[in-house]
């Protein structure tokens, strides 16, 4: 995956150089946002992931004897658009816990709903109840900062997704709630 974001971020700089060169404010506007944009979304989806390996490591090294799994590249739907990004399944016996986070690539994959810059699924194996659905956004538009991610949940009300949120399901997940 890396190879392909590393190319990917080439051809998008090669083509905002050629906009450039021919006077095409607007394209190298928009190239600028989309570079800027991804990488707050690569960003985001590595903390995501990150962190919750790291709670897996973390139970693991209290004796808890947990497996992790990484696919990437993956590919996932949210409603009718195709997120490409990673997966990571984390199991105990029976139980798993599954992290999806991705964004549309190419504009077949569609767009992600809500004003959002990525999505991810959070999937606990028989507890259909406990799973959650998050969106990745701008905590303020005109701002560089970090992008933050938000549990979405079936009535669209959001909520910030902290690292508290997170360890909350690892809990439910290895059954401590």
């Amino acid at each position: 995956m890396p190879e392909l974001d590393e190319m990917w971020t080439e051809l998008l700089r090669e083509a905002r150089e050629r906009a450039a060169n021919t006077e095409r404010g607007d394209v190298v506007e928009y190239l600028q946002l989309r570079e800027v944009n991804d990488a707050a979304r690569n960003l985001g989806i590595e903390w995501l992931l990150a962190t919750f390996l790291e709670v897996a490591a973390e139970a693991n090294r209290r004796g808890l004897s947990l497996a992790t799994e990484k696919a990437a590249p993956h590919s996932f739907a949210v409603g009718a658009a195709t997120m490409q990004g990673e997966k990571i399944r984390i199991s105990f016996g029976v139980r798993a816990l599954t992290v999806e986070a991705g964004f549309p690539r190419t504009p077949a994959d569609g767009f992600v709903r809500g004003g959002g810059l990525a999505a991810a699924r959070i999937t606990h194996f028989g507890m259909a109840k406990a799973n959650a659905d998050l969106l990745l956004v701008r905590a303020n538009s005109n701002s560089k900062d970090a992008p933050v991610w938000l549990t979405v949940d079936d009535k669209n009300l959001r909520q910030q997704f902290s690292t508290a949120h997170l360890k909350n399901h690892f809990a439910v997940f290895l059954g401590q709630i």
